[in-house]
């Protein structure tokens, strides 16, 4: 069955060409002239991706990109902006609203359609994933005691100091498992702006979110030290579900808290002053953070300004004064927490 494009672009002479080079490659192509007549289209023609131009009348890119992914109907379309505008920031704003791609004008025929198919073979591997697990037996998951003798069967992946692990946008189909050192992961928002999301050390899990949704990583994740960790995909999970009841316990009790901690930790984002956010962030560090030694905690200022959202600027001075309250002590490279139960009651 040919695949459906829907091309919206306001320019007559790109519009008509466009559509030929799809036509010619096997697409059934619909244009629309505006954004508002694309998202009209876009309802009734369903089609299997969407191309589309920024600056165009009624309605630009931006606008069509954000009705499409609120809809239900039509969220999951892969979105292609086709456009001569492709500065830093508009290719951010582009990426944060939900774009899969962009092609710049002007292109060639080779180009756009190496664009489309890439996104399509994407839909259809997520398509593939999404399909329920079979809850087959595999090799080195049956009848163990625990995830230690598993674990001992598994292939360990090392990465260096500041290597990616992986990047937003990616698709996963395994749980990671810190054997030694340090991850972050974090996001960028539309102005390029840092915010870590997390820390993780030895003996904890990260990536849930692709693993269980299987949809793309919501965020990026970086090794923070020289870094060992496994892989553990889903076929393995099922198995272990299946053949070991006795370690189902501890993966829901880590997947219930984890859920828990993202929850509060927005709800402190959203109503907490920026001394009760430093405070907060400061105490989480010291009970999960590998850099500590004697309630010291080896953090550079900025990883810690994005841990909490705010300013370098704005972090010093909050630091200053809980310095002069007595509740850390700093240095250069280090905060010692002196005073943790005062630290804890920080409005």
């Amino acid at each position: 069955m040919k695949k459906k494009v829907l091309l919206i672009e306001d320019d007559k002479t790109v519009r008509e060409n466009t559509s030929e080079i799809l036509e010619l490659a096997n697409y059934t192509v619909k244009t629309a002239k505006n954004g508002k007549e694309g998202v009209a289209l876009a309802k009734s023609f369903l089609p299997d991706i969407i191309i589309c131009d920024i600056l165009m009348p009624l309605l630009d890119g931006y606008g069509v990109l954000q009705i499409i992914s609120k809809s239900p109907l039509l969220e999951h379309i892969p979105f292609i902006f086709l456009t001569a505008k492709t500065t830093h920031d508009d290719l951010r704003k582009g990426m944060e609203l939900g774009a899969d791609d962009y092609i710049s004008k002007p292109f060639g025929e080779s180009e756009l359609l190496r664009a489309i198919e890439s996104r399509l073979k994407r839909v259809k591997i997520l398509e593939q994933n999404s399909k329920p697990i079979e809850f087959k037996n595999v090799s080195g998951c049956l009848n163990i005691k625990n995830i230690d003798q598993f674990l001992a069967t598994k292939k360990v992946f090392t990465f260096n100091k500041g290597e990616t692990i992986y990047c937003e946008g990616n698709l996963s189909n395994h749980i990671f498992l810190i054997k030694k050192g340090m991850v972050k992961t974090y996001k960028i928002n539309e102005y390029g702006k840092e915010l870590n999301t997390g820390f993780y050390s030895s003996n904890q899990y990260f990536g849930f979110s692709s693993f269980l949704k299987n949809t793309p990583h919501f965020e990026n994740s970086k090794a923070m030290s020289f870094t060992k960790l496994y892989k553990i995909n889903r076929a393995e999970i099922a198995s272990i579900i299946k053949n070991n009841n006795h370690i189902l316990y501890d993966l829901v009790i880590h997947l219930a808290g984890n859920s828990v901690e993202l929850k509060n930790k927005l709800m402190l984002f959203a109503y907490g002053s920026v001394r009760k956010k430093t405070a907060v962030i400061l105490l989480n560090l010291h009970e999960s953070f590998t850099e500590v030694v004697d309630n010291e905690i080896f953090i550079t200022r900025l990883n810690l300004a994005n841990s909490i959202g705010i300013a370098k600027e704005t972090l010093a001075r909050t630091l200053h004064d809980f310095k002069e309250e007595k509740l850390i002590d700093i240095s250069t490279k280090s905060i010692k927490i002196l005073n943790k139960m005062k630290l804890s009651k920080v409005d």
